[in-house]
């Protein structure tokens, strides 16, 4: 008898262990697959062309189309209602791919690039590739998105308004040239700057500040454990660029948590997110000084 309720208690520890594991595995793919975490910021940039009104960007990355957490059908449902939030401009910074090992479907890049063309914008869309895209299919993908109006940079710029946006290719996979961008950029002219690029680690290889970079890649750690904090950030500066809107060393960088999933399905104390950021003039010295005194 005691021999037998020994195995009972065993069974029975083992079984609430098995239950406890799944509903933690639950409320990874709850987390995973919940509405993005939508997160403002505005910033007012000097050379501002005058008389010209701000841009609304919605920056958004990680997309990793894949199922379980990120079908064909929920992303078509977070473009209506990105579409809703009436940006003038939408920047993706790459990773629409996904890697996953832990998916029962991942899609094409003619799935991907149709889904992100109902994005709409007066200012069109702008995307640059991630690290994802590059160990899969990277032409096929950037030609199905330019094919749907899509503008994809590799390395080059684009005015849109008054807005010069340099596209740095991935860096994680050595496609990025700095040089190359900044000189695409000064073939634009003068107007105030910003870099769409995907990981953040390109920062310190900047060889002048812009108004305002865009990236991804971190996915905010994506797995944060209480006390243990994130498993990994994917940077060789650690959680210098983690997560979020950063001033490094004057230079003002958005690291969005993403859409998506890297290798799991899962999130923890990491939601998605994107930014919606408004870009415009810097306000007078006299101005700020006269609504201070009232």
């Amino acid at each position: 008898n005691g021999r037998r309720s020994r195995w009972v208690r065993f069974w029975r520890l083992a079984a609430f262990l098995a239950f406890a594991m799944a509903l933690v595995l639950a409320r990874g793919v709850w987390n995973a697959s919940r509405d993005p975490v939508i997160q403002r910021a505005t910033i007012e940039l000097a050379d501002w062309p005058a008389g010209a009104p701000p841009i609304t960007v919605l920056h958004m990355s990680d997309v990793h189309m894949a199922d379980p957490d990120m079908s064909q059908a929920r992303l078509e449902r977070l473009v209506s209602e990105f579409n809703a939030l009436k940006p003038d401009l939408v920047l993706i910074a790459g990773d629409l791919k996904s890697g996953k090992r832990f998916s029962n479907r991942h899609y094409s890049p003619s799935e991907i690039a149709t889904t992100l063309a109902r994005l709409k914008a007066p200012l069109g869309v702008v995307a640059v590739l991630g690290n994802h895209d590059y160990w899969h299919d990277p032409d096929e993908q950037a030609e199905a998105l330019r094919k749907r109006g899509v503008v994809v940079l590799d390395n080059e710029a684009i005015r849109r308004g008054p807005l010069v946006i340099g596209g740095i290719a991935d860096e994680i996979t050595d496609h990025d040239d700095v040089p190359a961008t900044f000189a695409a950029m000064d073939g634009l002219g003068k107007g105030p700057r910003i870099v769409l690029t995907h990981g953040p680690d390109i920062v310190p290889e900047l060889p002048r500040q812009v108004g305002a970079i865009f990236t991804g890649h971190t996915h905010c750690g994506q797995i944060v454990m209480p006390f243990i904090g994130a498993l990994s950030y994917s940077s060789r500066y650690g959680d210098r660029f983690a997560c979020g809107r950063i001033v490094d060393g004057g230079q003002t960088l958005f690291v969005g948590a993403g859409l998506g999933t890297s290798i799991v399905p899962l999130r923890y104390g990491a939601p998605p997110s994107l930014w919606v950021v408004t870009l415009g003039p810097k306000r007078a010295k006299a101005v700020a000084s006269e609504a201070r005194r009232n």
